[in-house]
């Protein structure tokens, strides 16, 4: 009887210090570059989406309602952190920095803060103060910031946006941070105190999110060089 030849086993050998195509590919990618972004509402992506701070581990909702994940469609280099909690004031948020950016070691946070301030009577002092104390923290770790400036809301109340606009342009003329004017990127034409599109008359709509990282996308870049 004729006795088959066994099948011949191929297998590839790689002389020491050989590294595959692929894992030379692996070897040449930059690591990404970690964002903290850090706020209230506005940055968790309220009112679609809930931060992973809000509905750990990950968050939960419509992805595109926040402009961490239109930042990261637009640069797949960056690694956006979500630290967006819905309803807090300046003060809530600074208090909370060092877990959620020093802990972090970003190579640059985002910080918008304030809102929910002025919708509950705060003074313009006291907003500035916070994100004062804020902006001398990073620059302490190292860490560049991209300012954003307060949004508006189509419920505001006249003495209510002209204290958002006072803020705004107390953070615009601060030398330490990149500016983004996150407002103008989401007012309406012709009505820069109302948002151009909100499902809820207090947030943006994915669009108008898109926008802000548009605006933050910018600054950050400068920030990053």
């Amino acid at each position: 009887m004729t006795r088959l030849a066994a099948p011949a086993i191929l297998v590839a050998v790689f002389a020491p210090g050989v590294l595959t195509s692929a894992a030379v590919t692996r070897r040449s990618m930059p690591p990404p570059i970690r964002i903290v972004a850090l706020g209230d509402s506005t940055t968790a992506g309220t009112p679609a989406f809930k931060s992973p701070l809000e509905s750990p581990p990950a968050g939960s909702g419509d992805d595109t309602s926040q402009y961490a994940f239109w930042l990261m469609k637009a640069h797949p280099e960056w690694v956006v952190l979500n630290r967006g909690i819905n309803g807090q004031r300046s003060d809530e948020i600074r208090a909370r920095f060092d877990r959620d950016v020093i802990q972090n070691a970003p190579a640059a946070v985002v910080i918008i803060a304030g809102v929910n301030d002025i919708y509950q009577g705060k003074s313009v002092e006291h907003v500035t103060g916070e994100l004062q104390a804020m902006y001398s923290r990073s620059a302490g770790a190292g860490i560049p910031v991209v300012a954003g400036s307060i949004i508006p809301f189509n419920t505001a109340t006249l003495e209510q946006n002209q204290r958002m606009r006072q803020v705004n342009e107390w953070i615009r003329q601060q030398p330490q941070v990149a500016f983004a004017d996150t407002r103008a990127a989401v007012g309406a034409s012709g009505n820069p105190d109302r948002l151009f599109e909100s499902p809820d008359g207090l947030h943006p709509s994915p669009q108008g999110y898109r926008r802000m990282a548009d605006a933050i996308g910018a600054a950050l870049q400068l920030a990053l060089r």
